[in-house]
């Protein structure tokens, strides 16, 4: 086989390709490693596809039934009940939001809170699709409970202490927003 490292070129399976070509084919392929690596996958380690929000819903609409939660369905599917307004600034994506919340699962199960506002100063963009969408339906000062199908939190590959398509419930106190 010839390897002439010294002229530019490299031998590929039997055929002489330009180096240019060569780091192209190579470059291309290392990005399409990197990124099926970002997949979000199963248990099974397949990828794994979230659940519709229509297939959600009859358990969401259940649930607020059985818990007496009388909440409103906006078009994304988000299910919420506006338990205070609030009076002071609407959120915005670009807003930094301090809040107090307890997340838990449709079971009961409490899976993380917050009774300190200080500590969260999250910006709203960079938070799960439910609280974006819920969130500017209140103001500073205001509660909500929102009912989020999965798609919209963690979906099919949980996060931490949620496991893959949980629905979720969170009331939240809006304190501040900046």
């Amino acid at each position: 086989m010839y390897f002439p490292a010294i002229s530019g070129h490299l031998i590929f399976a039997t055929q002489k390709l330009p180096m240019k070509t060569f780091l192209l084919v190579l470059l291309v392929s290392v990005i399409s490693v990197s990124q099926t690596a970002c997949l979000k996958s199963s248990s099974s380690g397949g990828p794994c596809t979230p659940k519709s929000i229509a297939s959600e819903e009859p358990t969401i609409t259940a649930y607020s039934s059985s818990t007496g939660i009388n909440a409103t369905r906006d078009n994304s599917g988000l299910y919420y009940r506006i338990d205070s307004l609030g009076t002071g600034a609407t959120p915005t994506l670009s807003s930094k939001v301090f809040v107090t919340y307890r997340a838990q699962l449709l079971n009961g199960t409490v899976v993380d809170s917050q009774t300190n506002a200080a500590v969260t100063g999250w910006q709203l963009s960079s938070l799960i699709q439910g609280w974006q969408i819920g969130l500017p339906l209140i103001k500073k000062g205001g509660g909500i409970t929102l009912l989020i199908p999965s798609s919209l939190a963690y979906g099919c590959t949980g996060y931490r202490n949620v496991p893959p398509d949980a629905i979720m419930q969170f009331n939240i106190a809006l304190v501040d927003v900046q």
